[in-house]
């Protein structure tokens, strides 16, 4: 299944734009949402099952010969690490899952964007936020605490909350337009 740069970018700048109007419209209770997400166990969970699913299905497309005789094993083996690390590491479980899903979605981003290089250059605009996230999805998957810190930090001031939100807004609603216009075009 491919899916298009279009629906990919517009996808995302839909998901992006209402989270940052949410935090806009009721920063409060944004910034306590915020607050509590890093140790966050039901948004832990269900963003490790997301990653683990989504990994295994990257790894049942995988068709490199040097292993197809433990895929099968790799597979189980990896769906119990996932399903494990919500049972054995509770510790910013939600970092550590938006971690891997950060990782994927990159991984998503680049592969998807990749066809489009030679038609339109706006295309490097999803390709380097795509390094952006994988470089913090490592980052967060090393240190998952620095999350809390940078949560911490931009909801200290009312003010610093809504520039962010305004900003991520902008890159938002960029994607939106990007994905009904740029991406468009067949690569």
């Amino acid at each position: 299944m491919t899916l298009s740069l279009s629906i990919v970018s517009i996808a995302l700048g839909l998901l992006i734009a209402a989270a940052q109007c949410f935090g806009l419209s009721k920063p409060a209770a944004y910034s306590a949402a915020l607050r509590a997400f890093p140790r966050s166990f039901p948004w832990g969970c269900a963003l490790m099952l997301l990653g683990t699913g989504w990994f295994l299905y990257y790894l049942s497309l995988e068709s490199i010969s040097d292993f197809a005789s433990y895929k099968s094993y790799l597979l189980v083996g990896f769906a119990a690490i996932g399903i494990g690390s919500c049972i054995f590491v509770r510790d910013f479980l939600a970092v550590r899952g938006l971690a891997v899903v950060m990782l994927l979605l990159g991984k998503l981003l680049v592969d998807t964007g990749r066809p489009f290089l030679p038609v339109t250059s706006w295309v490097l605009v999803v390709q380097v936020w795509a390094y952006v996230l994988i470089f913090f999805g490592m980052w967060l998957t090393i240190s998952p605490w620095r999350l809390r810190d940078w949560v911490t930090w931009a909801t200290a001031n009312g003010d610093r909350l809504k520039m962010i939100c305004a900003i991520r807004l902008a890159f938002g609603v960029l994607l939106i337009s990007l994905g009904l216009t740029a991406f468009r075009v067949k690569g």
